[in-house]
């Protein structure tokens, strides 16, 4: 009997605790889905009103929309093969940075970096790299 209720107690909060992710998880899993997708518009959703922007050939602050259609036309331009996270972590102003590789169709490499940053109750993507 004591064995059952230690086994339903563990099992109960794996389901209310270890399961759920935070907001920030979900948002961080969107931002890599829409890189791996190529997909600028789901990507910008995350942008901030005002981001850093260094991609080749285009290097600067650009607002969300401007943002938009350059990292649409550089996926355009390397359609992707392939992303993948290789390190994030929190910084100590309470962002978080993560970096990856990015595999592009056209045999292309570009490590990729991005920080986030929380903005009322969401995370945004304040910076952006792809070098």
């Amino acid at each position: 009997m004591r064995k059952i209720s230690i086994f339903t107690i563990l099992l109960a909060s794996f389901f209310l605790f270890g399961g759920s992710t935070s907001p920030m998880q979900s948002e961080n899993s969107a931002i890599n889905n829409a890189i791996k997708k190529g997909n600028s518009r789901d990507l910008s959703r995350h942008f901030n009103n005002s981001i850093d922007l260094l991609i080749p050939g285009n290097e600067g602050t650009y607002s969300k929309a401007q943002a938009e259609i350059i990292v649409g036309k550089f996926f355009k331009s390397n359609p992707p093969k392939s992303f993948t996270v290789s390190q994030e972590e929190n910084t100590p102003d309470r962002g978080i940075y993560t970096i990856g590789r990015y595999m592009s169709t056209n045999s292309k490499t570009y490590r990729v970096y991005y920080l986030t940053k929380k903005v009322g109750p969401n995370y945004r993507i304040q910076r952006l790299q792809f070098e």
